[in-house]
């Protein structure tokens, strides 16, 4: 075979190796860009009891979205409004989000809390992202810590 064949495989095969680099850098970076911001800070800000506290001290409305047994069961933060996000069945209440843009505008501050801050984590996250709400506050442990660490509720 001519030499210029040999050649011609030769380039063609690191081509192939520096094409087959490349693919790996940019799907490493891809995997670590994708880690990176699963780790980011949430557009609203989490709070603890202690922090919930200073800023129920300012006035700052407390919703509580739990389910009405839930309220019953363990209580609720005093002067919490009390508005149900999901159903039982985690389904998203059609009347809570006319309920609580009529009650709120975007730039007031809100205080959000469930059981455990999952749900208020959601919440939260929608309504900064999607609803352009600036001010949004959720309770990171939700009630099951405000009660942990003997602070009052009063019952609905």
């Amino acid at each position: 075979m001519p030499a210029f064949f040999f050649s011609h495989t030769s380039m063609m095969n690191l081509l192939a190796q520096h094409v087959y680099r490349r693919l790996l850098i940019l799907a490493t970076t891809g995997l670590l860009l994708m880690a990176l911001s699963a780790c980011s800070e949430p557009p609203y800000t989490n709070v603890n009891s202690a922090e919930l506290e200073m800023l129920l001290e300012q006035d700052i409305p407390v919703y509580d979205v739990r389910r009405p047994e839930e309220w019953r069961q363990t209580g609720v933060v005093e002067d919490s409004k009390l508005l149900t996000f999901v159903d039982a069945s985690g389904r998203f209440k059609p009347d809570f989000i006319e309920r609580f843009t009529a009650e709120n505008k975007q730039h007031d501050p809100v205080i959000l809390i469930c059981r455990t801050g999952s749900r208020t984590s959601t919440l939260a996250r929608f309504l900064v992202e999607k609803m352009g709400y600036t001010q949004v506050y959720n309770v990171r442990d939700g009630i099951t810590r405000w009660i942990r660490e003997d602070r009052p509720v009063i019952r609905p």
